[in-house]
């Protein structure tokens, strides 16, 4: 199923994204999870895919790691109701032991399967700053070759010939972290990997027209 030409605006797409049938982890998941926040905003942050209590409660970021980005983003001086917070794969995926589902990551087929509702939001909503918070995100725009680690702090283009071809703005881009991989972390490290997301938000904030 394919995102119609006709459908305009973020609702029309969310309402369409519902009945998304491009790869086969709809068969699972609860729902649909699609982007949700400020429909003008000038930074967007884009994740991996939504978790356990995202597939449940039908929005992004409102389970842990969630609730670590609203801290970095109050850290980062940062108000999360400017921002328009998504993923880059809209169905979660998981792994079923007893009664807990444990995060899958997804492949890259599904990243490029869920892509153009992705590249749909972007040019709905024209931001000047995208944030990729983790591998996924970024290799979602930026290829599978993208390494994080060796780019992280840096200010990022779509690669000249390389930016997907329904992709009509060219927003800088920043990539750093996921939250979940804060959470994730040895307890002694995780200080450090916080003050580490938070330095990498502020510095996307930096970058925005109306900064400073």
């Amino acid at each position: 199923m394919g995102i119609h030409r006709l459908v305009t605006g973020l609702t029309g797409l969310a309402k369409q994204a519902e009945g998304c049938q491009r790869c086969d982890l709809y068969r699972n998941a609860k729902q649909t999870v699609f982007g949700d926040g400020a429909h003008a905003a000038s930074l967007v942050l884009v994740g991996e895919q939504p978790g356990d209590q995202e597939d449940t409660a039908g929005k992004p970021f409102v389970g842990p790691a969630g609730r670590l980005l609203d801290k970095a983003l109050t850290a980062a001086h940062i108000d999360r109701a400017n921002v328009y917070l998504t993923n880059a794969v809209k169905h979660f995926k998981f792994e079923q032991r007893g009664k807990r589902r444990i995060h899958k990551a997804p492949s890259r087929t599904e990243v490029i399967a869920c892509q153009p509702w992705l590249l749909a939001e972007l040019n709905e909503i024209g931001p000047d700053v995208v944030v990729l918070l983790g591998a996924t995100a970024a290799k979602s725009l930026l290829g599978n070759a993208f390494r994080l680690t060796q780019h992280r702090g840096e200010v990022l283009r779509l690669p000249a010939g390389a930016a997907p071809v329904d992709l009509n703005v060219d927003p800088r881009l920043v990539a750093t972290a996921h939250p979940s991989s804060v959470l994730r972390g040895p307890p002694a490290d995780r200080e450090t990997a916080f003050d580490a997301l938070v330095s990498d938000l502020k510095f996307a904030a930096g970058l925005l027209p109306h900064a400073g």
